[in-house]
């Protein structure tokens, strides 16, 4: 799947500040048909309450801890500022503190939609093809703070590009913060907040290894376009169906797209259109669907753990 291309040349919004600075603004995240691939019906074993030392990051390849010590310290010296209006609503989740990165190169973004620790980002951050997808490997992840977490895939739809995560091991203790998945899609024209992660090199440069000097973690603005002319919402594999005007790059596939009003998950920006330039992602109505479906099949056979939550609305 293509990646993000900046067609713009414009780059995106400061929105960043010290994270001493910002450490009072942040709100508090109190707990409150395609084929899909899972693996066993109950989650993993929640991870101990506290991590002084990370032994399990150390075995990581060495190509892998460079990055994430970079990125790790970029989150714990900064923080992405929520807009004004948005801060001023006292939300119980907290979309920006809710977003991933992952610790490897010019990877992706992802979200958090549980205080348990389920991670949602788009099928293709975790693997390209069914052929790649490893059910058994944990992927390094750091929050919006800037702790360390490794997860493990419960459930990959190529079709939709959907991916779930869940946590395994964690340097932070439950409940995680986490974002709201909204009651219902967007209107045409709604305002969007996307926070992701754009990539650190400059693809399109004809030098190689050009650096791109973007943030870590970018919050930028925009609308919501629609669903493309003739596209099924749940059928993303190509090209995302829904449309969007939020300053992307390369990195920010599986970044949350937000409605500005509510603070709620209405989307992931997953791709571009290479004939318009118009920015695209996977739609509420898929995410919803492929929760929603991933949810149902857990409540029959193994249970699960007593009020365990693996999205929140």
């Amino acid at each position: 799947m293509a990646g993000v291309i900046d067609l713009t040349a414009d780059t995106p919004p400061p929105r960043r500040q010290t994270r001493s600075s910002t450490r009072s603004q942040t709100a508090k995240c109190q707990p409150s048909t395609s084929t899909s691939t899972s693996t066993s019906t109950s989650p993993p074993q929640l991870p101990p309450s506290n991590f002084s030392a990370l032994p399990w990051v150390l075995r990581n390849p060495p190509s892998l801890n460079d990055p994430l010590q970079r990125k790790r310290n970029w989150l714990q010296n900064y923080s992405v500022t929520l807009p004004e209006d948005l801060q001023r609503r006292n939300l119980d989740a907290n979309p920006a503190a809710a977003t991933l990165v992952f610790a490897q190169e010019e990877a992706g973004t992802a979200v958090c939609i549980s205080p348990d620790g389920v991670i949602l980002t788009c099928a293709h951050c975790v693997a390209e093809t069914a052929a790649e997808l490893d059910l058994s490997a944990l992927h390094t992840l750091l929050f919006a703070s800037g702790s360390v977490a490794s997860a493990r895939t419960v459930a990959w739809d190529p079709v939709r590009d959907l991916a779930l995560l869940v946590v395994a091991e964690a340097e932070d203790q439950r409940p995680f913060p986490f974002m709201r998945l909204a009651s219902s899609a967007p209107k045409k024209g709604a305002r969007l907040l996307c926070i992701g992660h754009p990539g650190s090199e400059d693809l399109e440069a004809t030098v190689p290894g050009l650096q791109t000097g973007y943030d870590t973690l970018v919050l930028s603005t925009g609308t919501f376009r629609g669903i493309a002319a003739g596209q099924d919402p749940q059928d993303n594999h190509d090209i995302g169906a829904l449309a969007h005007t939020c300053w992307t790059y390369w990195g920010h596939s599986g970044a949350g797209l937000v409605d500005r009003r509510t603070g709620a998950l209405v989307g992931l920006h997953s791709s571009w259109d290479d004939e318009t330039g118009m920015r695209r992602g996977v739609p509420w109505e898929a995410v919803e669907d492929f929760v929603g479906e991933f949810e149902r099949k857990q409540q029959i056979g193994k249970g699960v753990p007593e009020g365990w939550r693996w999205c929140m609305r």
